[in-house]
């Protein structure tokens, strides 16, 4: 058959596949997707396609998958992030009669027989997630068995390959390494919708020499794009509340932190909308309900966190809203991007927020790896062997998320090796590379800078989105506020702010006790192990707000910030600190006052101790004594409690006055609640009756 025959009957089958994935007999191909799949299937490239959402990605690799098992080959193995898009790749490629299948963490039950079909050759294509490619059991046992084989492999969402992608993830770095040891004519797809000039290159590079890049323009013509003027999140949320039935169909509503979700959805739903949280605490079973029950309209809105981005496929999704900014011109478009796929028409609104640049910069730095904490859990592993987290924790004094990340870094980088029970060291080694993270961070401050051009530039929205992105062919929309005005309403109702500010005014965050100590305290010098004892435990506290809350979180974090002046409690947040006593139903009414004694903030608790005994009639007992360094909050939960143990006591007048009471404990900021446990503990050892622990604010 000549070269010419072979490609046109290539194109015949792929596209009598299409229609058959799509359901529309009459469906062709989209310029640059037969040219992905010949490249693939014909002439075993590496290829990374660069498209807008809903351009047919998902397409181009089924068919490909598809065309290269009736050919005879093996499955393809499928890397893609989230389980929402699992979840609908696996229900698309069923209606090309693709066998896809997956292995993730929410069908465990369902390996077994999972492997047995891959063992049998029914298979046509697995989805895994990156973080599998790490798992033990997978990488040793099933993984060779799929390589030895295999058809192609897909790296979905790819531009979280790169340290330049406004998502990189460091399991995903690990699909570089892998490919970088298949054969050479493996074929090899990588895809996004999200990717500039400098993230092609770095993909493509690591994709290996001779890839082909298939890029299309990425504007959005059915997107009608605005940003309202920067307001306070009262009005925001009230604004929302007055014209979310503005919006046709339904939609997504991003906050930036959970908390801001978790305001923004009870002030909604006091409006009378049928919405619902989404947030990366959402457990597995509970987001499937959720994300169905928008694709079905059974709910106005989602009010998401990121966690709801990629995967979620719901072509005539209606509207996106964003109350706060993320952090990049090119995250803002892959997010508002879930809109108006199938639709001629969908409207995206972003409600910037002062707090915005305060919540970016901490993201921003939370990812980077600290060379000192690597080479503490190097040394670690080094000298004991294979560790577990737990273990490591009480070796090392890294908080749980951030050694979690580093380790993945580390493992990427051949430093560390995940085993059963834990990591070990490879004796590789690890070199810092300081002039690396330098370049990522500044790189991020730069695209923070470019978002906030992006809300007070003049320039049309979408080809500002689309710049950022290295379109080669920008254009005005003639839609967006900037080409056509303002195309909605910036009235508040003053019912909506009243109503706004009563649910962001509420007061009151539970801190829960702490009943068991860290695991392996041993390690550390410190005999405390197993259950706290019920009568040695603090009861159930308040805090006025989290810092992270819309409503009183954001005039404490101002209060509280790290550079602001230790000053007493002004009024207005003493009169928060009694609305929140005031509202706490208490078994027993506290008798008296101790303070946690502050080296950061000593006026502002003294005041705050001070405040409430005078306003509850209460006998002031005066701060602990400081008799040790308690160190600073931002170690894991070992290091800790090791840090603040032994670090208060009570003052021989404070434990003859403790006996038989029950005492208000005071403090500025809760962080990981041991301070206060300790104290606690304390205070029932000397006698006291109950100790209920309030503090101004739950960092969080």
């Amino acid at each position: 058959m000549s070269a010419e025959g072979t490609t046109t009957d290539l194109r015949a089958e792929a596209t009598r596949l299409l229609g058959d994935l799509t359901g529309r007999p009459d469906a062709r191909l989209r310029d640059g997707q037969f040219e992905a799949i010949e490249a693939l299937v014909a002439h075993r490239s590496r290829v990374l396609v660069v498209q807008r959402t809903g351009w047919g990605k998902s397409a181009v690799y089924f068919l490909a998958a598809k065309l290269m098992r009736q050919a005879g080959r093996g499955p393809s193995l499928i890397v893609s992030p989230l389980l929402a898009l699992m979840r609908d790749q696996v229900a698309a490629a069923s209606r090309a009669g693709v066998v896809a299948r997956t292995l993730n963490s929410a069908n465990v039950t369902e390996w077994g027989a999972v492997e047995d079909e891959l063992a049998r050759g029914e298979v046509d294509v697995l989805l895994v997630s990156p973080e599998r490619l790490t798992n033990p059991a997978f990488r040793d046992g099933v993984l060779p068995r799929i390589l030895g084989s295999i058809g192609m492999i897909v790296v979905d969402e790819a531009h979280c390959i790169s340290d330049w992608g406004h998502d990189f993830r460091p399991d995903y770095r690990r699909i570089g390494a892998m490919i970088r040891e298949l054969p050479a004519d493996t074929p090899v797809l990588a895809t996004t919708a999200t990717a500039n000039s400098r993230v092609v290159a770095d993909v493509a590079e690591q994709l290996g020499d001779d890839t082909l890049v298939v890029r299309g323009p990425l504007a959005r013509d059915s997107l009608r794009l605005g940003v309202f003027p920067t307001r306070p999140p009262a009005e925001r949320i009230a604004w929302l509340a007055d014209h979310l039935g503005d919006f046709a169909g339904s939609g997504i509503v991003y906050a930036l932190t959970v908390s801001a979700a978790e305001d923004t959805t009870r002030a909604l739903r006091d409006a009378g909308w049928d919405v619902a949280t989404y947030t990366g605490s959402t457990d597995a079973e509970e987001r499937e309900r959720l994300e169905q029950a928008l694709k079905d309209d059974a709910l106005k809105a989602l009010v998401a966190t990121s966690a709801l981005g990629m995967g979620f496929d719901k072509p005539d999704l209606g509207f996106v809203v964003h109350l706060g900014a993320p952090s990049s011109p090119v995250a803002y478009y892959q997010q508002v991007g879930r809109a108006g796929r199938a639709a001629e028409s969908a409207d995206v609104l972003l409600l910037p927020g002062t707090e915005d640049e305060d919540i970016w910069e901490y993201f921003a730095t939370a990812s980077m790896p600290s060379e000192e904490d690597a080479e503490a859990v190097l040394a670690a592993l080094d000298a004991e062997g294979p560790l577990s987290i737990p273990a490591l924790e009480t070796r090392v004094g890294v908080r749980r998320a951030r050694l979690d990340l580093l380790l993945k870094t580390l493992s990427v980088d051949g430093a560390v090796r995940r085993v059963r029970g834990g990591y070990e060291a490879t004796g590789a080694g690890w070199r810092y590379d300081a002039e690396r993270y330098a370049h990522v961070r500044e790189v991020r401050r730069a695209e923070a800078r470019a978002m906030l051009d992006y809300e007070s530039g003049p320039t049309c929205r979408m080809r500002f989105l689309t710049e950022a992105l290295d379109d080669p062919d920008p254009r005005d929309c003639g839609r967006c506020d900037r080409c056509a005005g303002t195309w909605w309403s910036e009235e508040i109702g003053a019912e909506a702010q009243k109503r706004a500010r009563e649910v962001l005014g509420g007061v009151g965050v539970p801190i829960e006790p702490r009943a068991q100590w860290p695991t392996g305290m041993a390690n550390l010098g410190v005999s405390l192990s197993g259950r706290l004892p019920a009568d040695e435990r603090a009861e159930e506290g308040r805090a006025v707000a989290r810092l992270t809350d819309l409503g009183a979180g954001q005039r404490l974090r101002a209060f509280l910030a790290p550079d602001a002046p230790d000053a007493p409690i002004p009024d207005d947040i003493g009169a928060l600190c009694l609305e929140t006593l005031g509202g706490w139903s208490w078994e027993r009414r506290p008798d008296s006052v101790v303070a946690v004694p502050s080296r950061r903030r000593p006026a502002t608790v003294r005041s705050l101790a001070s405040g409430l005994a005078a306003a509850g009639r209460l006998d002031d007992l005066g701060d602990l004594a400081l008799v040790g360094d308690p160190g600073g909050p931002d170690v894991n939960s070992a290091f800790r409690l090791r840090a603040v143990h032994d670090a208060f006591a009570l003052t021989p007048e404070q434990a003859d006055a403790v006996r038989g009471r029950v005492v208000l404990l005071v403090d500025d900021l809760v962080v990981s609640r041991w301070t206060l446990t300790v104290c606690a503990r304390a205070l029932r050892r000397a006698g006291a009756d109950a100790v209920l622990p309030f503090a101004l604010a739950v960092r969080g």
